[in-house]
């Protein structure tokens, strides 16, 4: 290729531009350029310390080539250290803040030095990737800066960015000390450090029947004891999604304990024949390895019920002695009257939860028809009635219901029989706010049933999500972020982890944290990239920080995937209760539709 001027080699690329550039001229031009010449001296002196070039410095963008990734990651944290540390004393709104993207990879470089192909142009769609004051870069830099540089790095997952044809694993760095890398704030960053009480993942115990129609009831064992324990204000319980992720695999429990970021571990296993059942479980302190309890129970099939309740006890005596009598009789459970009925209310409950995953109606269907064979056999089964809420739920939720006016009122029904038989129990509360929030316009009645919930159980990750959510639709935010952030603790491997990056980018729009609100939806999109509600509130995010060119894309992607959506919410169509947010929301989306003059959106911001 040397023949024809141009030169293919490896190389690091950063590509950087400011944040709002276009919201800070037109509100002061003067000082903006004065701010980005400064700007500009600070990339160029940390660059050429580098030994590498800047390729171009057009508008308010930056473009460099560095031999080495270390050195274009260590530039980059250097470079946003300076230029954060000097805004310091101005107004959030009048910063420049600098977004970076590296990426490490083929370019094509002429003669003159300039730079072109695939290789900058996934460092540019990384920039577009970071936060205003952040870097992000790709999975090819990560690999190499690995234990070079003094930084954190949280993945974003793979993203599907403009005119790439495969996908970019994009991670933020977090430059050590910063606030950034702190887990209360570091966007899609789960701190597992250890809580300040007794924590807890409870394995799924394994069938050793021989027989696969047993793996519902072994399942449902182990769920009842996670839901037990969950109710202990006293412990911090992993989320059954995360501990089932383990199912089936052989596993190390210290290498658990460290990927879910609790301290004790609990494993088991169920072996039914006839009537008699054998249950053994042991509890493992899995930062020293030590066995701290272990038991065999061997029982007639009808004392599993005794055998739950004793593994509880066990476990809550041996890494929780502060816990009292009165707490223990609090939490003990309603038997069920038929240990039959049990069993279809567990294959009916877990239809229900599984029919989460999609657009199932026949797995609803079928949950419907266990859970009504439950009762007919005990009609005081509670997961029963749980079971037919749940399912009812979603038929009306999803428009799967042939007649949703009566799968609101069955399952309204269910939940509220469910919460009469057991008040105790959390699903029927959680599954009652549901509903209540699905018809809208009673949001006030959801908060307090959602609430309740959590009060119940403190550890369920799926009420914390409910909660987060109706906090937020009736305008409290911060609470929403917190129920929220709670929820991603509890559950930290879960498949569906994206609905609580959507939940925190809604809280970020109603408390006008913009910047975050962004990240948080492109963590969001990066695990359901077709999700309407994440495009939404990218582009209204967007509008809020005054990316406006930025927003009309995100809004553009969203009329060709739910074009009817996108129409009902520019007539203003909102999951909100506060007319504010409403009308913010309205105007933002009609601004990055061209609908509206941007001067629109600036008064609410």
């Amino acid at each position: 290729m040397s023949g024809t001027g141009l030169k293919q080699r490896l190389a690091a690329i950063l590509a950087a531009d400011v944040a709002g550039y276009s919201r800070l001229m037109a509100a002061d031009e003067r000082a903006t350029v004065a701010a980005l010449d400064a700007a500009r001296a600070v990339f160029r002196k940390q660059i050429e310390s580098s030994q590498s070039r800047v390729i171009d410095m057009a508008g308010d963008s930056v473009l460099a080539v560095f031999e080495t990734a270390t050195g274009a990651v260590s530039a980059a944290l250097s470079i946003q250290n300076e230029i954060n540390s000097s805004g310091q004393g101005q107004e959030q709104g009048r910063r420049m803040r600098f977004r970076i993207g590296v990426h490490l990879g083929d370019v094509i470089e002429k003669a003159d030095g300039t730079i072109y192909g695939d290789g900058v142009n996934i460092a540019a769609r990384l920039e577009g990737l970071a936060e205003p004051g952040g870097i992000t870069i790709s999975d090819a830099v990560r690999g190499a800066v690995r234990g070079k540089v003094v930084a954190g790095f949280v993945d974003q997952g793979e993203q599907q960015v403009k005119n790439i044809a495969h996908p970019v694993r994009a991670f933020a760095v977090r430059a050590e000390g910063s606030t950034a890398a702190k887990p209360s704030s570091a966007v899609g960053e789960i701190d597992l450090s250890l809580p300040d009480k007794p924590s807890i993942a409870v394995l799924p115990f394994a069938n050793m029947s021989g027989d696969p129609e047993q793996e519902y009831f072994t399942d449902g064992v182990t769920e009842d004891i996670i839901t037990e324990l969950s109710r202990f204000h006293s412990l911090f319980v992993i989320a059954r999604n995360s501990t089932f992720t383990y199912k089936g695999k052989a596993v190390d429990v210290r290498t658990v304990a460290k990927e879910l970021g609790v301290r004790y571990v609990v494993e088991g296993s169920i072996r039914r024949a006839a009537n008699r059942i054998r249950v053994t479980a042991q509890l493992v302190n899995a930062s020293t390895g030590n066995h701290l309890w272990a038991e065999r129970y061997d029982r007639v099939l009808e004392d599993i019920f005794e055998v739950q309740e004793e593994v509880t006890r066990s476990i809550v005596a041996a890494i929780a002695p502060q816990v009292d009598a009165a707490e223990l009789a609090t939490v003990s459970r309603r038997q069920p009257g038929n240990l039959t009925a049990y069993e279809i209310a567990v294959w009916a409950w877990a239809n229900a939860r599984d029919a989460m995953n999609g657009q199932d109606r026949k797995l609803r269907d079928q949950a419907i028809r266990e859970a009504n064979r439950a009762l007919a056999i005990d009609p005081k089964s509670v997961l029963a009635h749980n079971a037919i809420a749940y399912a009812q739920w979603q038929q009306f939720h999803f428009r799967t219901a042939a007649d949703r006016e009566r799968a609101w009122k069955d399952g309204m029904d269910a939940a509220t029989q469910a919460i009469e038989l057991d008040a105790s129990d959390h699903r029927g509360h959680m599954l009652k706010s549901r509903l209540l929030a699905s018809l809208g316009g009673r949001w006030d009645e959801a908060l307090n049933a959602s609430r309740r919930a959590c009060e119940l159980n403190p550890s369920d990750s799926v009420a914390l999500s409910v909660h987060a959510l109706h906090e937020i639709h009736c305008g409290n935010a911060e609470q929403g972020i917190q129920h929220a952030l709670h929820s991603l603790r509890a559950n930290p491997r879960n498949p569906w982890v994206f609905n609580v990056h959507l939940l925190l980018a809604y809280a970020c729009f109603i408390g006008k944290d913009y910047a975050k609100g962004v990240d948080w939806a492109l963590l969001a999109l990066g695990g359901a990239p077709s999700l309407p509600n994440a495009l939404q509130h990218l582009a209204t995010c967007y509008v809020g920080i005054g990316e406006i060119e930025k927003a009309k894309t995100a809004l553009e992607q969203l009329g060709r995937i739910a074009p009817e959506f996108l129409e009902s919410r520019l007539k203003g169509e909102s999951i909100f209760q506060r007319p504010e947010d409403r009308e913010r929301q309205t105007v933002f989306l009609r601004v990055a539709a061209g609908l509206e003059d941007p001067k629109a959106a600036e008064s609410l911001r």
